[in-house]
C-alpha cells in the first residue's frame, strides 16, 4: 500500500502535468473504479466535464484534485473534488493520446487543450478508486468531506506536535499502532513506521503512555527524516505496481534499514534483524537496539 512519500510523488507529478487543465471528456472503462461514487459512471463523467483542475492536494495517503469552474476566477475555493485512493495497485499516469491502453486501464480523462496528453487511472487489483465529493465548506484546499476526520501528516506545516504528544500519552495503545492511526497522524504505514522506530531505537510494542515529550519529538523527527529521504528518491517500489505519473519506480527500497531485512545484520550493531507477525502484517526490528518493553510496562 502506498504511503505518504509515494502519494506525494504522484501529487507532485499531477501538479506539473494536469494542474490548470480543463476536463473535456471522461471515460469510465470499469465501474468498480468509481464504486464509491454512488451516482454511477455517467454522473461522474458529466460532473467533471468542463471543470478545471486546481492544485492537487494530499492529506496522508489520500490525494485529491479540486475541480474549479472554468468560468470563474481560479483563486476561489473548489466546491467539488475528485478523491483518489490508490489502494494496492492504483496508478495515475499522464500518457500521450496515442499511447496504447494499459491492460488494466479503468478511467480516462481527456483535456480541452493541445498538450497531447491525458490522465489515466490504471488499477490491476481494483482495490483503489476515484470518487467525487463535496468540499468541506470554506476549506481553502477543497478538502473532500469524507476525509475531514483524517489527521494532518508530519510533513504538513500545520501539524501540531504538542497535540500529537498529548494524544500519545492519552492513548492506551502501543507506539506502532499509534503511528498507523490515521486519525492521530496520517500518511505513516507499515514500512515507514518500522524504519522510524528502528532509527529511534523503539520497540513496536512500547506503550505510548511511557513516551516522554522529548522521546516523542525524537520519534516524530525520525518519521520526517525517513519520509523526506524516501521522497528524495521517488518513494519505495517493491514491484512494478507503484510508479509515478510517468511510470517510473522509486528507489528507497534500496536504503531500508529495517523493513524486509529479516536475518540480515542490523546496520547499527550487526545483530540479526527479526520479523514478527503483527496485525496481519509484519514488524521488522533489531532485538538488541529495539529491546521489547518489560511485561509490567505493557498495558492490556
Amino acid at each position: 500500500m502506498p504511503e505518504l512519500p509515494e502519494v506525494e510523488v504522484v501529487r507532485r507529478g499531477l501538479d506539473r502535468w494536469v494542474r490548470g487543465r480543463t476536463v473535456d471528456a471522461v471515460e469510465v472503462l470499469h465501474p468498480r473504479a468509481i464504486r464509491r461514487h454512488v451516482a454511477g459512471p455517467a454522473d461522474f463523467a458529466a460532473r467533471l466535464t468542463g471543470h478545471r483542475i486546481g492544485e492537487p492536494r494530499r492529506r496522508g495517503k489520500y490525494l485529491w484534485l479540486p475541480m474549479e469552474n472554468a468560468g470563474r476566477p481560479a483563486e476561489r475555493a473548489a466546491e467539488i473534488s475528485v478523491l483518489a485512493h490508490l489502494g494496492m495497485s492504483g496508478q495515475l499516469l499522464v500518457q500521450p493520446h496515442d499511447a496504447a491502453d494499459e491492460k488494466h486501464l479503468r478511467v480516462r480523462v481527456r483535456f480541452a487543450d493541445a498538450a497531447g496528453t491525458e490522465l489515466r487511472f490504471v488499477d490491476q487489483r481494483t482495490f483503489g478508486g476515484l470518487s467525487l465529493h463535496d468540499a468541506v465548506p470554506g476549506d481553502p484546499e477543497g478538502l473532500p468531506d469524507v476525509i475531514a476526520h483524517i489527521a494532518r501528516d508530519p510533513l504538513d506545516p500545520a501539524f501540531d506536535e504538542a497535540a500529537f504528544h498529548a494524544a500519545l500519552r492519552r492513548r492506551r495503545t502501543t507506539v506502532k499502532r499509534a503511528l498507523l492511526d490515521q486519525s492521530l497522524i496520517s500518511g505513516v504505514g507499515n514500512i515507514y513506521a518500522d524504519e522510524a522506530l528502528w532509527r529511534a531505537r523503539l520497540h513496536y510494542e512500547r506503550p505510548t503512555a511511557t513516551l516522554t515529550r522529548p522521546r516523542s519529538a525524537e520519534l516524530l523527527g525520525h518519521v520526517r527524516e525517513v519520509m523526506n529521504a524516501a521522497l528524495a528518491v521517488g518513494g519505495t517500489s517493491f514491484d512494478s505496481l507503484y510508479v509515478n505519473v510517468n511510470g517510473e519506480s522509486g528507489y528507497f527500497d534500496r536504503s531500508l534499514d529495517a523493513y524486509g531485512r529479516e536475518d540480515e545484520p542490523c546496520r547499527r550493531c550487526g545483530t540479526a534483524m527479526r520479523r514478527r507477525p503483527w496485525m496481519n502484517r509484519s514488524s521488522y526490528f533489531c532485538p538488541r537496539c529495539q529491546r521489547p518493553p518489560r511485561p509490567a510496562a505493557v498495558r492490556p
